[in-house]
């Protein structure tokens, strides 16, 4: 029998610019502009964040994903 999926929080990670609206949605925006910011935020991200949105630069900073969290690159 399949496990009910945990309930979570969602994240965003990239440039203020593009995540900043996300907050008006309930969204915990962690602005970073440079890569190193972005991997110091995805290892900050809180236990409960179960979906994070991630801007084009930011998943390249970041590059290969560990599988434990639902990500989502914006366009």
């Amino acid at each position: 029998m399949d496990a009910a999926p945990k309930p979570g929080t969602v994240a965003a990670i990239g440039e203020e610019v593009l995540v900043a609206g996300l907050g008006l949605a309930g969204v915990q925006v962690l602005p970073a502009e440079q890569p190193e910011a972005v991997r110091a935020a995805w290892r900050q991200l809180p236990d409960d964040v179960a979906l994070v949105v991630l801007t084009p630069a930011a998943a390249a900073a970041l590059g290969e994903l560990p599988p434990d969290r639902l990500v989502v690159v914006l366009p």
